[in-house]
């Protein structure tokens, strides 16, 4: 029975070890997708929410939690996606914003933008700490962030767009 052998908190420990494959310095834990583990007799139910409905990493992050919980000995492991509520950028915690912007990603401000408040925040530079930068696209190099540069240090950087 995995329930007698397993905790929440030991699943939570074990697939805090996957990393978000498209920003490798935080795991899936840290992010705010895991939302829940459940236990149903033999089985072990990770509840999962995307970032973006339409994330293009979901595949391997199922198949991730499969493959380490199997590593573990968890054997019969269901993956469930949960699109509501939709994730959000308050789901971060503390921890996954400061190794964003040690990586060189600007973490996000707040949860939720509009068009207007999203001009009109100012980004800090994780690299140099300049709060003089301007968007020079709302993409970067995915779905979730945008492409910016520091007027100070000349540098590009992504900001994690809040949602």
């Amino acid at each position: 029975m995995v329930g007698q052998s397993f905790t929440k908190d030991s699943i939570l420990a074990i697939l805090s070890q996957i990393a978000d494959p498209e920003i490798p310095v935080v795991n899936i834990c840290e992010m705010g997708m895991v939302k829940d583990v459940l236990f149903h007799n033999d089985r072990c139910e990770v509840l999962l929410t995307p970032t973006y409905t339409g994330c293009p990493a979901m595949g391997i992050i199922e198949q991730d939690i499969r493959a380490m919980l199997h590593k573990y000995g968890v054997a019969n492991v269901d993956v469930k996606l949960v699109y509501d509520p939709a994730w959000t950028t308050d789901w971060m915690n503390e921890q996954a914003k400061g190794k964003l912007k040690q990586y060189g990603i600007a973490p996000p401000l707040h949860s939720s933008c509009n068009s207007d408040s999203f001009r009109s925040n100012i980004i800090e530079c994780p690299r140099c700490h300049s709060d003089d930068t301007v968007m020079l696209s709302r993409f970067g190099s995915t779905a979730c962030k945008a492409l910016y540069k520091c007027n100070s240090c000349k540098e590009p950087f992504e900001y994690f767009k809040c949602h």
